[in-house]
């Protein structure tokens, strides 16, 4: 038995536990019919996520389909851009699209203030999930990291190389220091309303870490994503998972960060690398292609139980590299937590 309520928080705490808890990002999403049968009932996404018994029960959906260890809040990175004020929609078959924030002018109208008002159904979501969940299972609260969101806020879209975000780094760095601290501020608050909410761990999504020099990785990646993980120790006693999805050897940095319980590891870092540069100390999580939950069979078997070897004497969360795409059958997942399970 676990030393903490849940196996997923044990682990964040340094625990190494024979069998590793499970959860999945996107677990809660479009690969699910009950999840679709929800989601029709609502005409934007941002009105669905700011819905809070919609929005649990999605939550909740796969631990009674799967009995995964870990819930994680149904909400999105891109709701404190709304909150602030910035105009969000999503597009389907062109995921979210956002009124770019490229000016001082129009940074000036964004809103700090109305953030919490805004986003206060979030905490319900977390207090009615956290209330239907038993108290071994954890839930997770989550935000994007600052560089991540306000790569979105200013390219209006998601980009793969976010080069309008490093231009205006290097010709207006007043501005991007004047957004970067805005979400640092905006970002330590919600997390620390969910936390207290009943969040039992937090994590910090760094979608677009990858493709950034070491020094601007440490500057707009790291260091914001530290002093959010600063205050939120300082306000409430859970664990942080960070996530900089891309980043390659510099995950090594975010290593040697005290504020971070763990890392979440993305499918193209090499296991073996990250077993060794990453250290023992700090809880691992991840690193299976999502891709290979669409194929199934004995390819996922066979990385599956190759994640579990190569991390059977450390702190380990299993988890894929990146989130569940839609065409993701629900068998294979359920055929994934039984290979887990029966290591």
């Amino acid at each position: 038995m676990s030393k903490w309520d849940d196996p997923l928080t044990s682990v964040l705490r340094g625990e190494n536990l024979k069998t590793p808890p499970l959860w999945f990002m996107r677990q809660a999403g479009r690969y699910l019919p009950e999840y679709r049968a929800v989601r029709a009932k609502h005409q934007s996404f941002v009105e669905f996520c700011l819905h809070p018994e919609d929005a649990a029960d999605v939550t909740l959906q796969p631990i009674r389909r799967f009995d995964m260890d870990a819930a994680i809040l149904f909400a999105d990175i891109l709701l404190i851009p709304h909150a602030l004020g910035q105009g969000v929609r999503f597009v389907t078959g062109e995921g979210p699209l956002l009124e770019p924030v490229v000016t001082d002018e129009l940074l000036r109208r964004l809103d700090p203030t109305r953030v919490g008002e805004i986003l206060a159904p979030v905490c319900e979501t977390v207090e009615r999930v956290r209330e239907a969940l038993p108290r071994e299972k954890a839930l997770i609260g989550f935000a994007g990291a600052p560089w991540t969101v306000a790569t979105y806020m200013i390219n209006g879209q998601g980009s793969k190389d976010p080069a309008a975000t490093r231009r205006l780094v290097y010709s207006d760095p007043e501005m991007i220091d004047q957004l970067m601290a805005m979400l640092v501020d905006a970002t330590s608050d919600y997390l620390i309303a969910q936390a207290k909410a009943g969040a039992n761990a937090l994590k910090l999504f760094d979608s677009w870490a990858g493709g950034l020099p070491e020094d601007l990785f440490r500057r707009l990646c790291l260091a914001p994503s530290i002093e959010i993980a600063k205050r939120v120790r300082a306000a409430a006693d859970v664990p942080i998972l960070y996530f900089p999805k891309g980043a390659g050897p510099l995950y090594s940095l975010a290593a040697r960060a005290d504020a971070f319980n763990g890392l979440a590891i993305d499918h193209a870092l090499p296991v073996g690398w990250a077993r060794e540069a990453l250290g023992a100390a700090k809880a691992l999580q991840g690193g299976l292609d999502p891709l290979l939950v669409v194929q199934g069979g004995p390819a996922m078997e066979h990385a599956a139980k190759t994640l579990l070897e190569t991390f059977e004497d450390r702190p380990y969360i299993f988890n894929c590299g990146h989130g569940f795409v839609p065409e993701t059958p629900p068998e294979h997942v359920a055929e994934l937590v039984r290979i887990v399970r029966s290591h």
